[in-house]
């Protein structure tokens, strides 16, 4: 039988890959329902090849325009408009697999309702642990999810590390996360204050959305992935390594307790994570390229420059905190990083938003969805505040 899919965030860069994949293997899987923020007339685009039974767009004016125009179109797709439809079609009985791919906090509650409906959840939203942490892992353990990794570096763990979950305390060391180090690996910390949007979201080696480009380029996307280590592998906080590796042909790494690595190599594309999630323990075509090692550079390893990349070492911090600090970090981070991209914040006080939010709250251990959400909302408050106060200084 096809493997029914819903797939959360289906007009950005994973979703769009992961449709790419998808297109490749029709004997395989069949598209469930879709899900979109803003971007209409992709959605439409998309409901026209692949026929999702569903759809959902974030804003009830955004769900009529794409009625209508799917009605103009004699697209069968329902467009569903509710509160909860993110909900609905991940937990939806007919679901087998959900992707997970929305960007941000917002992504919180529908990867929590497929956890608990027992789906196979291919999870690219690392907030969902960033944010949920203990909370998310418990609902995966007690609806008897699968949860299969999809962020191209703890995709490469997870295919390092043994079968069994439960031997991998007694045979794990360590874990190394790789970094490209961004578009300013070689920058001069000084020259920082006058980096632009257009030159932040300028990637070495992927096309990705504005936000998660910003996060690499000031490396939070890699202490959100240290902190999505934490709770996908179960680890302390000091088994979590990073290192920079411009090249990424090594996505991530296991050291074991004999001294081994073992790390898994393939190009820059997240449509071999992304197949890898679909077809698990099974392998199919991505579309990617091979690696040719007749051609490769040298591959470079260099350590992370606290200096140029302060917001890497907040992960850690945070993780040794009060439990619900990383959800303030993460929040912090979402409205500073939109601060900057409206042009309203300087790039280096990214970091002091994110400073700033984390000792203007002090959070308490969230045991719901709503206390996680309530305390993502004060958290966002305090950073607004915080950019307020950085916006008048620039």
């Amino acid at each position: 039988m096809k493997q029914r899919l819903t797939v959360l965030g289906s007009t950005g860069s994973i979703g769009t890959s992961t449709l790419d994949v998808v297109a490749r293997h029709p004997d395989r899987f069949e598209l469930f329902a879709l899900s979109a923020a803003t971007q209409v007339d992709l959605l439409l685009a998309q409901c026209a090849q692949f026929g999702p039974r569903f759809a959902v767009m974030a804003s009830r004016p955004h769900a009529r325009s794409l009625a209508e125009k799917l009605k103009a179109n004699d697209i069968q797709t329902q467009v569903i408009i509710a509160h909860d439809a993110l909900e609905i079609i991940a937990s939806h009985a007919d679901v087998d697999v959900v992707m997970a791919a929305i960007v941000g906090a917002a992504g919180l509650a529908p990867c929590l309702a497929a956890a608990r409906a027992g789906k196979r959840l291919l999870l690219a939203n690392k907030e969902a642990l960033v944010v949920g942490g203990a909370l998310f892992m418990q609902t995966v353990r007690q609806g008897g999810a699968r949860l299969l990794p999809i962020d191209s570096e703890h995709s490469a763990i997870f295919q390092c590390l043994p079968e069994d979950p439960a031997t991998w305390s007694g045979r794990v060391d360590s874990i190394l996360l790789t970094a490209s180090g961004g578009p300013f690996r070689q920058h001069d910390p000084a020259t920082l204050a006058h980096i632009t949007p257009a030159q932040a979201c300028a990637h070495p080696n992927f096309a990705m959305g504005r936000k998660i480009s910003v996060d690499s380029a000031t490396m939070m996307n890699k202490a959100l992935e240290v902190i999505e280590a934490r709770w996908l592998f179960d680890l302390r906080p000091e088994q979590i390594k990073v290192v920079l590796h411009p090249q990424q042909i090594i996505h991530s790494m296991v050291q074991f307790k004999d001294a081994s690595v073992l790390a898994q190599l393939g190009t820059p594309d997240m449509r071999v994570p992304i197949a890898c999630g679909l077809a698990w323990p099974e392998r199919i075509a991505s579309g990617a390229r091979t690696l040719d090692f007749s051609t490769l550079s040298a591959l470079a390893f260099e350590a992370a420059d606290a200096v140029r990349f302060p917001g890497l070492h907040l992960s850690w911090q945070a993780l040794k905190a009060v439990e619900g600090t990383t959800a303030v970090l993460n929040a912090a981070n979402e409205v500073a990083v939109a601060a900057f991209l409206s042009g309203r914040l300087r790039f280096d006080h990214i970091h002091a938003v994110n400073l700033a939010t984390l000792d203007a709250v002090a959070p308490c251990r969230p045991d719901s969805l709503q206390a996680l959400l309530d305390l993502d909302s004060q958290a966002r408050h305090a950073a607004e505040h915080a950019a307020g106060r950085y916006c008048r200084m620039s």
